[in-house]
């Protein structure tokens, strides 16, 4: 999957318009787990690295997407500065190469050496294709102290190699000056909503694909084609990427509703924009659930340094922090981050949130995005 980043996690404010684009996703504000998830579903691993500063030493090359480094504001930088005032005889490096998650596969298949320690940004799709093209894993399962602290609805990797570190949810993002509230996933093929809705290219958005997902879970594998068949012929534009269809079409004003994300009114409030235009609809009370994880690749040789590392990201400052830069809810529970005011005040978290586990997808995302595309996107 080309998945461009900046469609599911940072808004970034662009230089001389205000205009934020937002990346990440999605878990409940109750720590419950999302529909079809158990705590029972994925191992707790936890452990105790050993570290002080004197003990710790080299240089650590995490692996991540360009937004979560290049952006305004972005967490990488803040965590990278803090992270190395802590254990000033350790440098973090940053490395985005083209095709993420796909990079490290391709170059694990040729044999080629993986040339980074861990990965920031990892999906639970991305897992699955790595497991399923991969005869060897391209995760090892790290030691954490602070593992337990992950709120259970959110693990997404059976064998606990990939730790969530944030969550958003998919909703729809919608201007009650032109448009009613959307209640169902039916409002948006209803009249009233014709030629309103902006969604994303789940070939090519993390934010498409997850929105497609949503809809399997809500119509099932032989209802969702035709669900999106009714959402054609009420005139749904589909793009290719989470910026072109928010950031560029919809702050334009060129549709009232946009699949977007449940963290809409923090951007909007930070900015100072109109609340009319950011009303944030739960379709059946729902929002799908799109953790975010980091795991360490397996081989490394600094693997003592990374665990340290993502134990550091799971800490009550570090958890904070990325919540309110990525705009996207912590992975462990929000009453134990340091959150902002205003983020408490204006993230929303819908009454059931939804999701597919690693053993749902296996074997049929691939086929379920592919059959859409052949039928959707053309």
């Amino acid at each position: 999957m080309t998945d461009e980043r900046v469609s599911r996690r940072a808004y970034l404010a662009t230089a001389g318009t205000g205009i934020a684009m937002l990346a990440g996703c999605s878990s409940g504000g109750d720590g419950a787990a999302p529909e079809g998830e158990t705590a029972t579903d994925t191992p707790v691993v936890t452990g105790t690295p050993t570290a002080t500063p004197e003990s710790l030493s080299g240089t650590l090359t995490v692996a991540t997407y360009s937004s979560w480094v290049e952006d305004e504001g972005a967490a990488g930088p803040w965590l990278k500065q803090t992270f190395e005032e802590r254990y000033p005889d350790v440098t973090v490096e940053y490395v985005t190469p083209d095709g993420e998650v796909s990079h490290y596969v391709q170059r694990k298949q040729q044999g080629a050496p993986i040339d980074a320690d861990m990965y920031v940004g990892l999906n639970v799709d991305q897992l699955i294709t790595a497991d399923s093209n991969l005869d060897t894993d391209l995760f090892d399962t790290p030691q954490l102290s602070n593992g337990r602290n992950v709120k259970d609805g959110l693990r997404f990797d059976p064998q606990g190699r990939a730790v969530p570190y944030d969550t958003g949810y998919i909703s729809v993002v919608f201007d009650e000056s032109e448009v009613p509230r959307p209640e169902t996933f039916t409002d948006l093929t209803e009249s009233e909503w014709e030629d309103g809705l902006l969604a994303q290219n789940a070939q090519t958005a993390a934010t498409g694909r997850a929105f497609l997902l949503w809809t399997i879970k809500e119509f099932g594998t032989d209802g969702y084609l035709d669900y999106w068949r009714d959402l054609q012929a009420n005139g749904v534009t589909i793009l290719d990427s989470w910026t072109e269809s928010y950031s560029n079409a919809y702050m334009n004003g060129e549709r009232p509703m946009v699949v977007s994300y449940s963290t809409d009114q923090v951007f909007a409030n930070r900015y100072d924009y109109d609340m009319t235009r950011h009303q944030v609809a739960a379709l059946n009370g729902q929002g799908y659930a799109n953790p975010e994880g980091m795991a360490r690749f397996a081989g490394s040789d600094n693997s003592d340094l990374a665990a340290v590392f993502m134990d550091f990201m799971l800490t009550a400052e570090a958890q904070g922090e990325i919540a309110v830069r990525n705009v996207q809810f912590p992975a462990i529970p929000e009453s134990e981050a340091a959150l902002t005011e205003e983020f408490q005040t204006y993230a929303k978290v819908p009454d059931q949130p939804v999701t597919f586990t690693y053993d749902e997808l296996q074997g049929s995302v691939e086929d379920w995005v592919e059959d859409w595309a052949r039928e959707i996107a053309q």
